[in-house]
């Protein structure tokens, strides 16, 4: 099958939107085998996650990928056999028309946002006719086999196992970033919105009996890390300590050197969807700070995730769990749902990779997408 993708993105909050696109368009591709564009309207996010991109290219290609700027003033273009519209986003019209006088059908996808939501499974896969006769068929990523699945490269949990069993080359990862943590020190990666109750755990890890190095790549965190530290200019490469907590802030990485951050660290706080799902694959405990929505709409996206997760946990390992999600997203004492959690810590770290091993038994996203259009053919 060598059909063409197109892959629309619009970017709308930073960096999540182009993550998940980006993964997804490089795996059609490489595992695949197929042809694939992604259609982009702010190629400076696509530049921080693929630094070897032209910011001012129309068109280029990258990975295998034909990345292409989305312009204001659409030109005519030849359609796709599969055209998918990620997280909403309104396909031009020009090109909407120009599907419509196509000779063969499209397969129109609207790829959704990742929940854990029990009404997730029965919308999964259904059309939704247009008013001008064409579908649109909404694709549901998640986290069970009624639904299309998590982003998962075929070699990712084969290469996360080699760099682990390989301690020289985890040394040479964080030397590379100027990253020398203390004998024994808990390594923690930090990637979050804004959040009031980062003070209460920094303060937590700064008083802690084990030194504690948190790694900050450059986000929108950095703003209430600064105030915690009593600093007004933290870079790329700034250290700083207080206590038992070393503080050191991280360039953005490419997608790739994520990945090995994760796996480098005892403990992933991560946001939004991309890094939630790749410190998933990094098999170890995870913190999730969730995209807020209108009506408070996350809270039950998460709880229904947390629902899913906690299963096998012990019931006071699940609430320790619990409470400290709960303390992140809802501006709680955060400091102390953590020190809850380091009591569990062993248990939390074995159920990590369970449910890692679980979700990594399900087909991939990338996988279900082909396999539908090769059954809706």
């Amino acid at each position: 099958m060598n059909a063409s993708w197109d892959i629309f993105c619009c970017v709308v909050d930073n960096y999540g939107d182009i993550g998940v696109t980006w993964r997804l368009a490089r795996q059609l591709v490489a595992e695949q085998g197929l042809a694939v564009r992604l259609w982009v309207d702010d190629l400076g996010a696509f530049v921080r996650i693929c630094p070897q991109a032209d910011p001012t290219a129309a068109q280029q290609w990258q990975q295998g990928v034909q990345v292409c700027q989305w312009p204001a003033d659409w030109q005519p273009t030849p359609v796709a056999d599969v055209v998918i519209g990620a997280f909403g986003c309104q396909v031009p019209p020009a090109y909407v028309q120009s599907m419509l006088e196509r000779p063969t059908p499209v397969l129109w996808l609207n790829l959704e946002y990742l929940s854990a939501e029990s009404w997730v499974e029965g919308c999964h896969g259904l059309p939704s006719p247009q008013a001008n006769g064409l579908r649109k068929v909404f694709f549901f990523p998640g986290f069970t086999t009624k639904t299309g699945g998590l982003l998962r490269e075929a070699s990712l949990l084969a290469r996360r196992q080699a760099f682990e069993q390989d301690p020289s080359a985890r040394q040479a990862f964080l030397s590379g970033l100027g990253v020398q943590p203390e004998a024994n020190a808990r390594l923690i990666s930090l990637f979050a919105y804004e959040n009031p109750g980062l003070a209460s755990w920094l303060d937590a890890l700064a008083t802690d009996s084990r030194p504690n190095h948190l790694l900050v790549p450059e986000g929108r965190i950095l703003g209430d890390v600064q105030a915690w530290l009593g600093e007004s200019d933290l870079a790329p490469g700034s250290i700083a300590r207080r206590g038992a907590l070393t503080v050191q802030i991280l360039p953005f990485v490419s997608q790739d050197e994520y990945d090995q951050l994760l796996w480098c660290c005892d403990f992933n706080a991560v946001r939004g969807e991309d890094s939630f799902v790749r410190a998933q694959w990094a098999g170890r405990p995870l913190l999730w700070h969730i995209y807020v929505q209108e009506e408070y709409a996350h809270w039950e996206k998460l709880e229904a995730f947390l629902d899913h997760y906690t299963q096998g946990l012990s019931a006071e390992a699940s609430a320790a769990l619990v409470e400290l999600w709960r303390a992140w997203n809802m501006d709680r004492d955060v400091g102390r749902a953590w020190q809850q959690v380091l009591v569990h810590g062993s248990e939390l770290d074995a159920h990590a990779r369970r449910w890692c091993a679980a979700q990594a038994a399900q087909p991939d996203l990338a996988t279900t997408l082909v396999q539908f259009y090769r059954n809706w053919l």
